[in-house]
């Protein structure tokens, strides 16, 4: 259903280098870029993708309250790896990984924006 996501930020290479290297351990790569203004990844070319962008109005970039980027993740350990690499890379813990419910397992985060993300994935059950 999601076609891609884009998130605003005030500082678009911190914020570049952050993303390459969190979407690159998830096997993603840059697939459209526009030097200065934005940078989108995808880990499958014919999936959903995320951007970041300085905001097109030249205010400052905010983060949406309410507003959350989920990223799937194929089982738990890849959540709690994913999660573990965004803290490293100097995001925020939000919630850490584990169960939510009978069959969601997640971990919640912020990008170094303040933007909310999670990586999850469905445990059966």
């Amino acid at each position: 259903m999601i076609g891609y996501v884009t998130m605003g930020t005030n500082d678009l290479p911190r914020a570049v280098a952050f993303y390459d290297a969190l979407f690159g351990a998830m096997g993603g790569k840059r697939f459209m870029e526009h030097e200065g203004v934005f940078v989108a990844w995808v880990t499958d070319p014919k999936g959903a993708g995320l951007s970041v962008t300085k905001p097109f109005d030249g205010q400052p970039a905010t983060v949406g309250n309410g507003v959350m980027v989920a990223l799937d993740a194929p089982n738990p350990a890849e959540v709690d790896r994913l999660h573990a690499l965004a803290l490293s890379l100097g995001g925020t813990d939000e919630g850490a990984p584990g169960p939510r419910g009978d069959s969601f397992y997640c971990a919640y985060f912020r990008d170094l924006d303040g933007n909310k993300l999670n990586f999850f994935c469905f445990t059966g059950g």
